[in-house]
């Protein structure tokens, strides 16, 4: 069966504020210091699985030219551009309409596009053994990561590490961020895997428990089907999206379907949730410090500098973040980090939005 995949390009990136800004978010910027964006190297990863011309990238309308520039080998007619965002359910719903519309039916791989992968081969390996899994029974298969710490900011998925079945287990329930406590507990549970947000089914399998479970959402998409390649598609595609639920996949479907199995990843998974990333996916000098661009730092520590066009002089600071760009400078405690999106809060109370 054909294996194709829906890569979701329409994430703001706020928590990566001033560098990810509304014309150019996260996804579209290198974080990882070799020029390459986190969409590209979406796309790279998975390169030996999946050829251009069945990648699917779904992202906003004003986030279309900058696809085709970063990704030039992917067919423009794959670059699916959302007219409202509505959450991950109607993003996915979409992108299965596209491919039930092109191959009938075939493997959809699911991924977001703003992730580090470490491990590329064995991140595949996994891959493969989700969508051998999910060509049976009409399985819905997350991806789950196996918890290094008790983390606070990520949904958990529960499995029965008792029911193997092949290299999957099955899931018991998904359950929202927990308080420390409760991470802990789940870690030390070894029950527990940390919700990536990446899954592998069948086009048939989801559009079946999106008839069932969200019926609405399932005739509009229909209809948006019926009009790909049509001239009114644009027209259908705009009516339609506008009604649909803000719901995510998680809510709308996973947590109430039937045959939904796991797979617990270990090939160096991180979402690049804030800058704090930095300190996980890159290497640190002797002080602690992340440090790229115009920086000169003497006595600091534990900090993360991005320099820009301008000398950034860092002298016996701890434990900042300073980001420098041409029109926003950023200074902001690590134990801040999450205050972030109230700078933009306020930005936008006081209408300033061009720095946004």
């Amino acid at each position: 069966m054909k294996t194709t995949a829906l890569i979701m390009a329409g994430g703001r990136g706020e928590r990566f504020w001033p560098r990810s800004r509304a014309k150019l978010p996260k996804q579209f910027i290198s974080v990882t210091g070799d020029g390459k964006t986190l969409i590209q190297h979406a796309v790279e990863r998975i390169s030996d699985m999946v050829a251009p011309e069945d990648v699917f990238i779904a992202t906003g309308e004003m986030y279309y030219d900058i696809v085709r520039e970063q990704l030039p080998d992917v067919p423009p007619q794959n670059i699916l551009c959302e007219p409202v965002g509505r959450n991950t359910a109607p993003c996915i719903a979409l992108g299965a309409a596209h491919i039930r519309k092109k191959y009938g039916d075939a493997i959809m791989l699911v991924l977001p596009s703003d992730h580090i992968i470490k491990y590329t081969s064995l991140f595949v390996q996994q891959l493969n053994d989700a969508a051998a899994a999910a060509e049976e029974n009409g399985n819905l298969v997350t991806l789950g990561i196996t918890p290094t710490y008790p983390e606070t900011g990520y949904g958990y998925i529960q499995f029965d590490n008792a029911a193997r079945k092949g290299r999957t287990y099955p899931v018991k329930r998904f359950v929202e961020k927990p308080d420390f406590e409760t991470a802990q507990r789940y870690m030390e549970s070894e029950e527990y895997l940390w919700n990536s947000g990446m899954f592998v089914w069948k086009v048939s399998s989801i559009m079946e428990n999106l008839r069932q479970l969200m019926p609405a959402l399932y005739e509009g998409t229909q209809r948006i089907e019926a009009a790909v390649g049509t001239a009114a598609e644009k027209e259908v595609l705009a009516r339609e999206f506008a009604d649909f639920p803000s719901t995510s996949i998680d809510y709308g479907v996973m947590e109430k379907a039937q045959n939904i199995y796991t797979l617990p990843g270990t090939f160096g998974w991180d979402d690049v949730g804030s800058w704090l990333a930095l300190e996980r996916t890159q290497k640190t000098n002797e002080f602690g410090n992340v440090i790229s661009g115009n920086v000169v730092s003497v006595g600091s520590k534990g900090c993360i500098l991005q320099g820009g066009k301008r000398l950034v002089a860092a002298v016996g600071i701890s434990d900042l973040i300073v980001v420098d760009t041409e029109d926003v400078l950023l200074v902001c405690e690590k134990q801040s980090v999450s205050d972030i999106k109230k700078v933009l809060d306020t930005l936008r109370t006081c209408n300033r939005n061009e720095y946004i």
